[in-house]
């Protein structure tokens, strides 16, 4: 494993970005947009950044500005997040969907012909979406980049009846009403607070894109099903069989602090990518977006632009 010293803070920032929307057949998905600000010899492969459970497409809001100097990135809120639609009523948001969205967006949007191919970069969910993808369309994707994510969520096989009901329960029982949060402000303090804790700043970079008004003040925007338990599980012999089939060369994001920082057995998944860099970076789960981002940053620079 690799390590690289950290340097100057990277400032968040939206500038040069647009809103985009990308027509689907059941739904659109939206995000932003940043150009490439010059041509280069990969000015023609998109990157595209695939975010995390219950964040948006403004998680890369401090990576995209550095890693667009000479590619096109385009930063999608997945369905039921952001600014994207929701699942028709009467569907959940299962792992797999996610995963046919992405390529519905890129056969649709972004490629356009036999040979074209695609940067990924994936974090925490976004990650094992981006992970599938490349497993399933080896030919569309150049280079995989999963930042604290390593393939889906496993659940060992005698538990597939405990998982279905759980989901049975769930989805007969509803959703609470939703809070109703007087300000951003303090709906980003309760995002921060979260079982994912982030800081003030960045849980408000992201906290306003989640969010609709309503009675005089704000309601999550993102779609209250998603919190919902998935009724089906990869196992975990299924996980390493799909991170057996990626072809592409895969960098691997770790972070001291993270979600993956003591997981055992990580190792068996590892061995399982045949192209795989692994790095270490200071943090936490959010560390391409809360605290010093320069070294995720750097990494991700280097990984794309080295053939």
């Amino acid at each position: 494993m690799n390590a690289i010293e950290t340097s100057p803070d990277i400032v968040a920032t939206e500038a040069g970005a647009f809103e985009d929307r990308w027509p689907l057949q059941s739904i659109t998905l939206a995000g932003k947009t940043w150009p490439a600000r010059s041509n280069g010899d990969l000015s023609s492969v998109p990157v595209v950044m695939v975010h995390g459970w219950l964040d948006n497409c403004l998680s890369f809001s401090r990576l995209a500005p550095e890693l667009s100097v000479n590619r096109t990135l385009h930063g999608v809120d997945l369905a039921g997040h952001g600014l994207s639609g929701g699942r028709p009523s009467g569907q959940s948001y299962l792992l797999m969907d996610y995963v046919v969205d992405l390529a519905e967006m890129v056969e649709s949007h972004l490629v356009s012909g036999e040979g074209q191919s695609i940067d990924l970069v994936g974090h925490s969910l976004g990650g094992a979406i981006c992970a599938l993808y490349a497993a399933a369309v080896p030919e569309r994707v150049r280079k995989l980049v999963m930042i604290d994510s390593l393939g889906a969520l496993s659940r060992p096989s005698d538990q597939t009846a405990s998982q279905l009901r759980k989901a049975i329960d769930k989805r007969l029982g509803g959703s609470r009403k939703p809070t109703v949060y007087a300000d951003i402000k303090t709906a980003a303090r309760v995002r921060s607070g979260g079982f994912i804790p982030l800081s003030q700043q960045s849980a408000e970079i992201l906290t306003e894109r989640n969010l609709k008004p309503r009675d005089g003040g704000f309601v999550w925007r993102t779609d209250s099903r998603l919190r919902h338990p998935s009724p089906l599980m990869m196992t975990e012999k299924q996980v390493q069989e799909t991170l057996r089939a990626i072809q592409c060369p895969t960098l691997f994001i770790k972070a001291e602090q993270g979600l993956l920082a003591t997981r055992k057995g990580l190792e068996n998944r590892e061995a399982a990518v045949a192209h795989l860099k692994t790095v270490r970076v200071p943090g936490g789960h959010h560390c391409h977006l809360d605290g010093d981002v320069r070294p995720v940053c750097e990494f991700i620079k280097s990984f794309l632009s080295d053939d």
